[in-house]
């Protein structure tokens, strides 16, 4: 994975980064789009970390590995160059030099990369190659703010409905309503080890909000903070 710099050791961040935004939320939720649009705003790249876990899923796709064998995985992973390359308006992927973004977001991985994703040592490859990546950064996920980056100074969990995720996931790719409901309810109970938000993370329900909406109170929100004041209720930002 490319990146300009190192942070360094864990211990060398300090209490706080404040170069870093997180976005976590199940799938479907919206937070890759607001983090995109946030990171713009703030004229800072956006990292998207699911596109590892993706990349991880396609590799074991296209090569007929056992999803369910971490070994198999890492191994798999051992042997290609995986290259995230993020920015202010989108990221890229690639493996071996050559890139499979367009390739990531397909029904067929959706339904194995909770199962790759799932693998604590992969999880722990994919969060030692993020936290290579220099701040400052919005970043989405699913454990961002309570995992990967918990010294993070801005931390937001966006929530929506299923039936409203599934609507979402639809708009996206032509897929059957109910089948893509089954997926993301799959998908849901795969990742639950992950969706646990941090402790303090501001919450978003982003059910009939529009995506400039959600944006706006997710910038209010890092205003009010770094101005010393927070919300009203800092745990639900909502109206």
């Amino acid at each position: 994975m490319s990146a300009a710099s190192h942070r360094g050791a864990d211990g060398d961040r300090g209490a706080r980064e404040p170069g870093v935004i997180t976005f976590d939320g199940p799938a479907a939720s919206g937070k890759s789009s607001v983090a995109q649009r946030v990171a713009l705003a703030l004229g800072i790249p956006f990292v998207s970390s699911g596109l590892l876990y993706r990349a991880a899923t396609h590799l074991v796709a296209r090569s007929g590995t056992d999803a369910g064998d971490q070994d198999a995985v890492l191994d798999l992973l051992g042997v290609h160059v995986v290259d995230l390359r993020p920015d202010i308006t989108g990221n890229d992927v690639l493996v071996d030099g050559r890139s499979v973004t367009s390739q990531l977001h397909t029904d067929h991985v959706d339904a194995v990369v909770s199962t790759v994703a799932g693998h604590p040592d992969v999880r722990a490859w994919v969060s030692e190659q993020l936290r290579r990546v220099p701040p400052p950064f919005a970043i989405d996920g699913r454990d961002m703010g309570s995992v990967v980056f918990p010294e993070a100074r801005h931390k937001f969990y966006l929530t929506a409905s299923a039936q409203e995720r599934a609507r979402r996931r639809v708009g996206e790719r032509a897929a059957d309503l109910a089948a893509v409901a089954a997926a993301i309810a799959r998908r849901d109970e795969g990742d639950a080890r992950q969706l646990a938000p941090a402790a303090d993370a501001v919450h978003v329900d982003t059910d009939g909000l529009d995506l400039d909406e959600v944006v706006e109170r997710v910038l209010a929100s890092i205003r009010a903070s770094d101005a010393g004041s927070a919300p009203s209720d800092a745990r639900a930002v909502r109206s």
